[in-house]
């Protein structure tokens, strides 16, 4: 059966016990972090090493290695985009190239600064229509999330849902057209830079949002990826003072030393990690929870939640 179900049910389900009896017994409510924390080894799904993009910056001024790992997602999403970004990757496009912009609430922006350095041959051009795919109903056990203050919608879409451990937006739209469904700007997304239109980017110049979800970007930029470990060494750089964010002072940015792909990395073991299974009934129970908290610290909840608002968790485990 799938997990057609809204925050607002999770939330019944989870607290339907008598009031009088919840009063005489005083039930904890876990935590999102203690739930996730108590989810058995079974709900956690395997990221392919081949799925990893590895960022390594110059290091700190103390000499400490910043690394930041990119999951990039899966098909039928960006495709064309991830073709390009593994190719960059595997020609060692990035070495040398550096993190050019960071804007406040924002992005941090990834590249070649001079905007001269040579493509490798054969990027694809991908076209404006990559930005969406085709709808489909959902496979078994995907949770949809109704917004329970506007039943159907966010601000961004008809529905949010979760598939294959990514958070998606979807069309309902009528009998005439195609319906369709795309990637969202949550914290940490990985994004492709781009010119204006028609131009969609080729996949070098990629950014990560820093700030509150812009998913006024949604299907006008593509997602392809997200942050899964070392945010803090991008959400913790200097502002830039140029328009934009951008860091005027060619000085004040930071240095790329490599980009790999996670089975390209001559290192073992290599990084390994798993996400929870977003159709699991443990994920079910920590998206009510970080809609609906009810842990000690909290007085009242808020009966629903952002999709962004609810990040599929992510671990880094032993590689085997």
């Amino acid at each position: 059966m799938n997990k057609f179900l809204s925050i607002a049910s999770l939330a019944a389900l989870a607290i339907a016990t008598p009031v009088i009896a919840q009063e005489a017994d005083k039930p904890e409510f876990p935590s999102p972090n203690a739930i996730v924390e108590a989810a058995p080894a079974s709900d956690w799904e395997k990221i392919d090493p081949s799925d990893l993009l590895i960022m390594d910056l110059a290091p700190d001024t103390e000499g400490n290695p910043r690394r930041v790992v990119i999951q990039l997602m899966p098909p039928p999403f960006s495709q064309g985009w991830i073709r390009n970004i593994r190719k960059l990757a595997e020609t060692h496009w990035w070495d040398g190239t550096s993190i050019n912009r960071v804007q406040d609430n924002y992005v941090v922006q990834w590249g070649d600064a001079s905007e001269k350095k040579a493509l490798p041959e054969g990027l694809e051009t991908v076209p404006e229509s990559g930005y969406e795919t085709e709808a489909t109903t959902g496979k078994q056990g995907d949770i949809i999330l109704w917004h329970p203050k506007n039943q159907l919608t966010d601000s961004y879409s008809d529905w949010t849902w979760f598939e294959s451990g990514w958070p998606l937006a979807q069309e309902i739209g009528d009998d005439t057209r195609t319906l369709s469904r795309w990637p969202v700007h949550c914290y940490g997304a990985v994004g492709v830079g781009r010119n204006y239109s028609p131009d969609t980017g080729s996949g070098a110049e990629l950014y990560t949002v820093i700030g509150h979800a812009p998913r006024h970007l949604d299907r006008n930029i593509a997602v392809v990826g997200r942050i899964i470990e070392g945010m803090e060494y991008l959400s913790s750089l200097p502002r830039g003072k140029g328009q934009l964010g951008f860091y005027e002072d060619a000085s004040k940015r930071v240095p790329i030393t490599s980009i790999r792909l996670g089975d390209a990395l001559a290192e073992d073991p290599a990084p390994a990690f798993e996400y929870l299974d977003t159709r699991s009934e443990v994920f079910a129970k920590y998206a009510d929870a970080r809609a609906n908290r009810r842990d000690p610290f909290f007085i009242k909840p808020a009966g629903g939640a952002d999709i962004c608002n609810i990040p599929v968790p992510v671990r880094r485990v032993k590689a085997e």
